[in-house]
């Protein structure tokens, strides 16, 4: 890839947030919502020890993936809230996993690799390529590169010796069970990812993957006639022994990556799959008949069985849950009258630890459970900051993805940008092998895109 050079200053207005405490959370006002975020933000960033300089693995039991998701739900806070103070530290977290093939794929960490774990970073990455976000590493390839190496990277273990397809769970033979059982979450990752590639840069080959993998989950039972998302099935029984257990992340997974599709394809059948699933969904609320629409963890929480994984799924549930009423607004009223109710009732509970607003895990409880973490911390993240965020710029798409190097600087508002254009990578030709670029075109002397990455004033957008 060439890069034609444009090193101007980027006025960005600055963002100074006020903390707000969550207790004293106004659903109505955006100003209290990104007060409230902020807090909870300072509060997830504790668990995590890296610096702009070098990322840190998240201390024990938290696996890698979870820094991953960690990195998402940092993303979004700063494209919904315009605090762009973690911005460095966020970049450097990412840049420092990407393998020597810049696909996430990291020799450290294969261990704990399965297919779900690198989804979830490719969330991140493309998170961050939709928005323009700094990648100030000229070694490395711009997001939307690396973007398409993880898709490469899964739709090389598809997997057709049973089942008639699908991913397996785990990757290598140091994680024996998991070979032997496909998921939705890994799957419904592969999915979305191709139905977020395919939204940005317009190539027909990942559209044809999203389908083809909604397709096989679909026909293997994974997701039923209602919309329920399945956890899985053993290979060795060719899937027919479909684990009925359900989780909101699996079930959000698909959600989104079908809502890009509605907007992708402008098929209504993507719409209505959202729509049936959103409504699948309410499994995941109103635990008693006093907490009515309250969200919980139903295969878990009520039993105290939760793990440090599913302690989090909550926040990824919301995280795509509110992005996919962008592409299908027609879920709009069903998540006000769910998660409004969650939110207050998350903010309720933030109340414990020294400074008085650490977040629980049991939301319908009332009050601080004593149970706090950063799985609880990022659930109550997403869910406020979630609020506001179709006030904040939609995922790029096509030429309007750039590669941008330089970071805003908080306190002047100002930032510097160098701009090339980054390439719409067909499926098996990213940057996978080691390669540092791809081919694309050259940037000219068109206008900077990365004055697309702006602030936007908000407002509630329910």
């Amino acid at each position: 890839m060439r890069f034609v050079k444009h090193v101007r200053p980027v006025a960005i207005p600055a963002v100074i947030i006020s903390a707000i405490a969550p207790k004293d959370l106004n659903i109505s006002d955006p100003l209290s919502i990104k007060g409230v975020a902020k807090t909870i933000a300072a509060n997830a960033m504790s668990y995590y020890s890296g610096t702009p300089e070098k990322f840190a693995d998240l201390p024990q039991p938290h696996y890698w993936w979870q820094a991953g998701a960690l990195m998402g739900s940092m993303l979004d806070y700063s494209h919904y809230t315009g605090d762009h103070s973690y911005d460095r530290l966020i970049a450097r977290g990412l840049l420092d996993q990407v393998g020597p093939d810049f696909d996430y794929m990291l020799p450290s960490h294969f261990g704990q690799e399965g297919n779900d774990d690198q989804a979830f970073w490719g969330f991140a990455v493309m998170a961050a390529a939709e928005r323009n976000f700094p990648q100030p590493d000229p070694d490395v390839p711009g997001w939307l590169d690396m973007g398409a190496n993880i898709f490469n990277s899964l739709a090389s273990r598809w997997n057709t010796t049973a089942c008639g397809g699908g991913l397996l769970w785990q990757i290598f033979a140091s994680n024996p069970n998991g070979l032997d059982y496909k998921n939705t979450v890994s799957n419904g990752g592969f999915f979305q990812i191709a139905a977020r590639l395919a939204h940005a840069t317009g190539n027909k080959t990942y559209s044809e993957w999203a389908e083809k993998v909604w397709d096989w989950t679909e026909g293997i039972g994974m997701i039923d006639g209602f919309g329920n998302v399945y956890d899985g099935a053993h290979a060795s029984k060719d899937c027919k022994d479909t684990n009925p257990v359900t989780f909101s992340y699996s079930a959000s997974i698909y959600i989104y990556g079908a809502a890009v599709m509605a907007d992708v394809t402008k098929d209504n059948k993507w719409t209505e799959r959202t729509e049936r699933m959103l409504e699948a969904s309410r499994s995941f609320f109103s635990p008693f008949d006093n907490a009515t629409n309250i969200m919980y963890e139903h295969a878990c929480e009520q039993v105290d069985k939760c793990n440090q994984d599913m302690k989090s799924f909550k926040a990824y549930f919301s995280r795509f849950v509110y992005a996919a009423a962008r592409y299908v607004p027609s879920i709009k009223p069903t998540i006000k009258e769910l998660w409004h109710t969650s939110v207050k009732a998350a903010a309720s509970t933030c109340t414990g630890g020294e400074n008085g607003t650490q977040c629980s895990h049991k939301w319908y409880t009332g009050s601080f459970d004593e149970n706090p973490g950063l799985g609880q911390e990022m659930c109550a993240l997403e869910t406020v900051q979630g609020l506001v965020a179709l006030e904040a710029e939609a995922p790029l798409k096509g030429e309007e993805i750039r590669i941008v190097r330089e970071f805003t600087d908080q306190s002047s508002g100002q930032g510097v940008s160098e701009t090339g254009s980054t390439p719409a990578p067909a499926p098996g030709s990213g940057s996978g092998s080691g390669s540092r670029s791809g081919a694309g075109t050259e940037a000219g002397t068109q206008p900077s895109r990365a004055l697309r990455r702006r602030t936007v004033p908000v407002k509630s957008w329910w």
